[in-house]
């Protein structure tokens, strides 16, 4: 592993070897917390090791134990609970928690399952280990892709707004529809990392993604919307570690990482020679690849003869061999809807999990609400005790890609919380207006650290 451990190799088997699925009635439990708890360490030491550029023992522990199709299963189930547990429990009248720190751990675990398969999928044997259910995690990135989408029509991902005047439950929500955004982008990533693969995948999920969902026209409508790209005040904006920042005007002609992912799936999808042998060039799909291809009409306008440029060329030169197939695609004839009997798998966790739960939710949030997301001072203390155990200061700031950003107004910061250590701040103002939201999580925090 790297120079900055935060687990030995033998602990790191361990938590691997530990991981299994949790019934959604049991999400937010002891047990629950102690696998989130694993979950978070081995997504911090795989980031640590990937960007070390290090053997990346994770990943071989994760393949070795067949742990994917687990990951697979719990990204599926928690995002199953935040659609239809949390909007019951935030709905329920009696339920006002003194602290909405557990709760957010459970809305929060989607996120760390869909990064630490981002990080490990970049490896092909990651894909193959994931076995059937790499079907219900192509399912998965068409859902969020499709969001991402639908937020092109409304400005994009949502930025931070001031919260004065939300119960802690709301602002619990709003949090929740902040991180959709960054968990679609991950998928996002995840997704390419499949079509890297897709001479290996089964016919199942090779028809799955050309047919049933039609991912390059998805790639396509990503590509035209740019999602995470806007132009605000006369500059170029980038979402990018979970907020909009400004390009330079010197940048601005660098591939974006998320442009890139989608460019590079989309090669994938229509020039390997499987996907091209199964994928079914109809006039609805010619139309949609050439509405794109007037990137390259020298009648089109001029914003858009500039996306080609010399610089994206260098950069992802097979944009060239893209190029190509789009100016053959222009004459060629549309083909016919293949008609063919096709027997395929289909992905199972999502509707097993429905069919389990099916009418269940209001008793699940209920019986949440009572065991779960209410404890006591005294278990709140102890739990605070493992949160500041897992989260190690040190580790967090190797694993952040930029310089900490103040908390109330999300400028660059260099002062902390003196108590918890854990927030920061650009100035005293700022922390002062952040107190009545920040006091809770800062009392356990510190009471976690001072039991170290």
């Amino acid at each position: 592993m790297g120079d900055l451990e935060l687990l030995l190799p033998g602990e790191a088997a361990v938590l691997v070897r530990g991981l299994r699925s949790f019934p959604l009635r049991d999400v937010g439990s002891g047990g629950w917390n102690q696998q989130h708890e694993s979950l978070e360490k081995l997504n911090m030491q795989a980031v640590l090791d990937a960007t070390a550029g290090q053997d990346e023992p994770i990943q071989e522990l994760l393949v070795t134990h067949g742990k994917i199709p687990t990951l697979v299963e719990e990204l599926i189930a928690v995002e199953m609970w935040k659609q239809r547990v949390f909007p019951v429990l935030c709905r329920l009248e009696d339920f006002k928690p003194q602290n909405t720190f557990p709760i957010y751990m459970v809305v929060h675990h989607e996120a760390s399952i869909i990064n630490l398969l981002e990080t490990v999928f970049f490896h092909r044997e990651v894909c193959e280990s994931a076995e059937d259910t790499i079907l219900d995690l192509v399912d998965y990135c068409h859902r969020k892709l499709t969001l991402l989408v639908a937020q092109s029509g409304c400005g994009g991902p949502a930025e931070e707004e001031e919260s004065q005047h939300r119960t802690p439950m709301q602002e619990l929500q709003k949090q929740a529809e902040r991180m959709e955004s960054e968990i679609a982008l991950k998928a996002l990533s995840v997704l390419r990392y499949i079509t890297d693969c897709v001479d290996s995948l089964s016919l199942s999920t090779l028809n799955r993604m050309l047919s049933t969902h039609n991912l390059p026209c998805l790639l396509v409508e990503l590509l035209e919307h740019s999602p995470w790209s806007r132009c605000k005040g006369g500059k170029l904006q980038q979402f990018e570690g979970g907020r909009w920042q400004t390009v330079a005007s010197s940048e601005q002609q660098k591939l974006s990482k998320l442009d890139g992912q989608v460019w590079i799936a989309l090669y994938n999808l229509l020039l390997s020679p499987e996907a091209r042998a199964r994928y079914c060039l109809t006039s609805f799909a010619k139309g949609q690849l050439l509405k794109h291809c007037s990137h390259w009409s020298p009648l089109a306008p001029l914003q858009l003869r500039a996306f080609l440029t010399d610089t994206l060329l260098d950069q992802l030169p097979n944009l060239a061999d893209l190029q190509g197939f789009l100016a053959h695609l222009a004459l060629a004839e549309a083909q016919p809807l293949k008609k063919d009997l096709v027997l395929e798998q289909i992905p199972e966790i999502r509707e097993r999990l429905e069919q389990e739960n099916r009418g269940k939710w209001q008793a699940i949030a209920k019986h949440q609400l009572r065991h779960v997301f209410s404890p006591s001072e005294q278990d709140l203390q102890l739990q605070a005790r493992r949160w500041a155990a897992t989260y190690r200061l040190d580790v967090l700031e190797a694993v952040a890609p930029e310089r900490p950003r103040c908390a109330h107004c999300s400028t660059e910061a260099s002062k902390r919380c003196s108590r918890c250590h854990n927030e920061w701040y650009c100035c005293r103002e700022c922390q002062v207006k952040h107190w009545e939201k920040h006091r809770k999580v800062c009392v356990l925090a510190a009471q976690g650290n001072g039991a170290q």
